[in-house]
Parts: structure tokens; sequence; C-alpha cells
């Protein structure tokens, strides 16, 4: 539960353009979709994929590092990783456990015999959207636990993506699809404000004396 009178006091160290930002960005935020990435080698790819997260307004990105455990590449990211928030899992298995435990429907992102087209993709479900390694893909466990398979359309030669770039494509998809139904896709008003709180924290420089004033004087 989010102390609302220390929020908004924090609130005022900020500047008039960076409260709106915020308001403008945390109306567009979403939890109905979600990304997970599996053991991507280059180190690059799984920092642009974050960053077309938070241009579209995914929240959470799941990173399974069962075989690589690199940082991420803040140059890549451009910062990303300060406003989409990053879950680490160490398997495959304990990723998807948890993503089903939230509702999600795991959705792999490869060719299949029983795929589903990108623009036939049904946006009501609670989705999280896997991509996998570079080269070989995603892993025969994700291909096992996968409620449904989703393919992009493709006409070239070429016969796969960059997955930085298949996201990104993925989501602008998706995401301006569900804007147009009816369904309660926003974050809820505890969530919106627990992740202002969030924001603030990795914007104000001295935050935790801040804070430590604010109940010294309350």
């Amino acid at each position: 539960m989010v102390d609302l009178k220390l929020l908004a006091y924090l609130e005022s160290y900020l500047t008039e353009n960076r409260r709106q930002r915020f308001d403008k960005v945390l109306e567009e935020r979403t939890k109905h979709f979600t990304v997970a990435t599996e053991d991507v080698y280059q180190l690059h790819n799984t920092s642009a994929v974050i960053r077309s997260c938070d241009v579209f307004g995914i929240q959470e990105v799941h990173i399974v590092e069962e075989r690589n455990s690199k940082r991420i590449d803040r140059e890549i990211a451009m910062g990303a990783q300060k406003w989409v928030d990053l879950n680490r899992f160490h398997s495959v298995k304990t990723c998807i456990q948890d993503l089903k435990q939230k509702g999600y429907q795991i959705v792999a992102t490869t060719p299949h015999a029983n795929n589903c087209l990108l623009h036939e993709f049904d946006v009501t479900k609670k989705s999280c959207f896997f991509f996998g390694r570079e080269t070989e893909g995603l892993s025969q466990e994700v291909i096992d636990q996968a409620d449904t398979f989703l393919k992009i359309p493709m006409y070239g030669f070429t016969e796969s993506l960059n997955i930085s770039v298949s996201a990104a494509i993925v989501l602008q998809h998706v995401t301006t699809k569900l804007k147009q139904t009816d369904i309660d896709w926003k974050l809820s008003l505890e969530e919106q404000q627990q992740k202002r709180l969030d924001w603030i924290k990795k914007t104000i420089k001295s935050y935790d004396e801040i804070v430590e004033r604010f109940y010294e004087s309350s």
C-alpha cells in the first residue's frame, strides 16, 4: 500500500514536465501483455527488447538466463531498464510456472504447424510472448509448454528476423489492436501509484534522506 502523503511530498521534488510525463506514460502502461526472452546470447538483443517493451507500454519483462547470464547493456537499453520491471529466472520451468500462475497464456513466437499469423492473434487473452536464442530459437521445453504459436508473415528470401525486431513488430501490432478493444488493459490505480513511487525513487537524488526527513517532520 502506497503512502499517498509521502507520494505527494516526493512529487513536489519533480518538475511539472516530469510529473506530466509520468502521468502520460502510466496511462498507457499494461501488464495484459508481457515478454520473455530465453537465453539470448547477444547482450544488445536483450537490451533492445527491453527498450521496445518500454516504447510500447509493456511494464514487465521476463529474462531466462539458464545458460547465459549477463548484465543489461545500458547503452542499448537507453535507460529503459529504469522504467520497465525486469524479472530474472534461472530456468524456463520456473519462469513458465510463474507466468501461468499469474494467468498468462504462453505464446511461442516461432514457425509451427499449428501457428497463428500475427494479424489473426486474439489480443483479448492475457499473454506472454516468448522469444528464443538467436540461432537455435526457443527450447523444446517452451514449445511443449506453449498454449499457442505466433508467426510474423514473411515474403522474402530471408526466413527469420532478429529477435529485437520481431519483438518490436509483435508488440506494436498487439498493443495497437488491444487499445481498440473494451478490455481493461491498464494498470490498476494502486499499481500506477506504486510504479510512480518507484520511478520517483529512481529519479530523485538523495531519495532516502528526503523520505527520512518527511517522516521525522510528520
